[in-house]
């Protein structure tokens, strides 16, 4: 963790030249009062001081002390104090996480019930679950490494693709957690917000320390988590540099730490991000500030009793507690604070942005009023946004005729283009497959659900799980590809990555 003195500083360091003058009057003015003051001319000196309230009770604190610390915690604000960077409001909030996980007969084991790899699986969707609007990308590896998932918002993109893996799968046996390594970063990089690599094992060959120990300077965040036997009596992990090692707990006192730990790997790697400007603290010795502001009244301690009790009262109805916000915050304002505690469903009641709220929409999930919403704005973001929204909805025709709208709003919005690219290829892989391939209708299977989007006229109906990255402003990225695999997942994944083996090979 980078050192949080090291990062401290000011934004406005002149402001601090305005604490010498404010000490000097402090200094003047609470001199004056500690002094004796002179006895009262015409009384004898020993009934004067007899006579003399309090002369000799050597009080240490005066209100000038208040006075003084109050402008002096604002001047404080002024300056600006700093020891974080703003987050970009385009990225996501939570740092991406590339999941390694160790796909061996090892992992078969049954002393953490059901088996290793069960649990690990458990753990590993609780986790996808906490972190819900964060990118999660996943990696299986035995004696070879595969991309199982790219980076996704998704989480039933990565239930599907986690559920099919097995030892059996991987066309190589051993432990290269050092190629996993490299795959793991390869997919970070992609991403603009710096993230972790989270591996999930039961043991590590102690021939991987050295691999993982070369790129340590220069790569992500690794964090090891260990299921079964061996946890806690790995001291090879404990040897590689950049690492943290959380073991297995049957509670989730673990997936904290590794909150934690991913949290804190986000931090870190923003503050070296020169791109984002540094947030401004103030505000929070401003506050301490008006708390010893308040004192200073001495009259109206009724009406402030009244004031606090109606304060304490109103949070009991939630209208009231809601009119309370509306004093300090907007609609708006209010609805891009619970985009960032990621209750999207409130957000799209609070905000009265017609685009915010579409985006709020979308992150909620609601795709058909996600569409509807966009509509209704005509810019050439919107229209990108409704081809999202429309894709997730399996509207695909629907979705290519949105992204082409964008374009023709604005040629040049590269991110409409992009998805309108992988859009029409999409149908096309879909409509063609079905040419190849039995729906299983003629024999009876059916479907769970059917959806009817084939205006091309090639095949019959078609069964696609079909999804879309998050945002209006992004384009389409190799998710889309996955989902559109209508196979067994355990017979598709262990084809692809024995294909992957044998093109490294040759």
């Amino acid at each position: 963790m980078a050192d949080l003195f090291g990062v401290f500083h000011f934004l406005r360091p002149l402001w601090l030249l305005t604490l010498v003058p404010l000490a000097l009057i402090w200094w003047r003015i609470r001199w004056q009062k500690t002094r004796d003051d002179p006895l009262s001319e015409g009384i004898a000196p020993h009934l004067a001081r007899a006579l003399t309230v309090g002369l000799h009770e050597g009080r240490k604190v005066y209100p000038i002390d208040g006075v003084a610390l109050t402008l002096g915690l604002l001047v404080l604000a002024a300056a600006g104090p700093t020891w974080s960077r703003v987050a970009n409001p385009l990225l996501a909030q939570t740092a991406p996480l590339a999941v390694v996980l160790k796909i061996t007969p090892s992992m078969k084991n049954i002393d953490v019930p059901p088996t290793r790899l069960k649990r690990a699986s458990f753990k590993i969707l609780d986790l996808i679950e906490r972190r819900a609007g964060a990118q999660t990308a996943l990696i299986a590896y035995s004696g070879s490494a595969h991309r199982v998932t790219p980076l996704t918002e998704d989480p039933n993109i990565l239930k599907s693709y986690l559920s099919g893996l097995a030892p059996d799968m991987m066309p190589v046996s051993g432990d290269r957690a050092d190629q996993a390594l490299e795959l793991a970063k390869v997919e970070l990089e992609g991403s603009e917000t710096p993230g972790a690599i989270l591996f999930v094992l039961d043991d590590l060959s102690p021939g991987n320390v050295n691999a993982l120990n070369a790129s340590a300077a220069n790569r992500p965040p690794v964090i090891f988590f260990v299921v079964g036997a061996a946890a806690g009596q790995l001291p090879q992990i404990e040897r590689i540099e950049n690492s943290t090692v959380v073991n297995f707990s049957p509670d989730d006192t673990d997936l904290n730490r590794i909150e934690r730990a991913v949290l804190s790997a986000y931090r870190e790697a923003l503050l070296e991000d020169v791109r984002q400007d540094w947030e401004d603290k103030g505000w929070i010795l401003a506050w301490a500030a008006l708390l010893l502001f308040l004192p200073w009244f001495r009259r109206g301690w009724t009406m402030r009793l009244t004031l606090a009790t109606w304060l304490l009262t109103s949070q009991n109805t939630p209208a009231q507690a809601q009119d309370w916000r509306d004093w300090f915050l907007t609609r708006d304002q209010q609805g891009q604070i619970a985009m960032q505690n990621k209750d999207f469903s409130r957000a799209t009641d609070l905000f009265q942005d017609p685009a915010q709220r579409a985006f709020a929409l979308l992150r909620a999930g609601r795709y058909e009023e996600t569409a509807e919403a966009y509509g209704f704005i005509e810019t050439a973001a919107a229209a990108n946004g409704e081809g999202v929204a429309l894709l997730r909805n399996r509207e695909y025709r629907a979705g290519v005729r949105a992204f082409e709208k964008a374009l023709e709003r604005d040629p040049d919005h590269t991110a409409a283009a992009a998805n309108l690219e992988v859009a029409r290829a999409i149908v096309d892989y879909v409509e063609n497959a079905q040419l190849a391939s039995d729906t299983g209708e003629e024999t009876g299977i059916g479907a769970d659900e059917i959806v009817y989007d084939n205006e091309s006229g090639q095949g019959d109906d078609m069964l696609v799980e079909q999804d879309a990255p998050d945002g209006p402003a992004q384009g389409l990225s190799t998710e889309d590809w996955m989902r559109a695999v209508d196979t067994q997942v355990g017979d598709f994944l262990a084809t692809r990555f024995l294909l992957e083996n044998s093109r490294r090979s040759e």
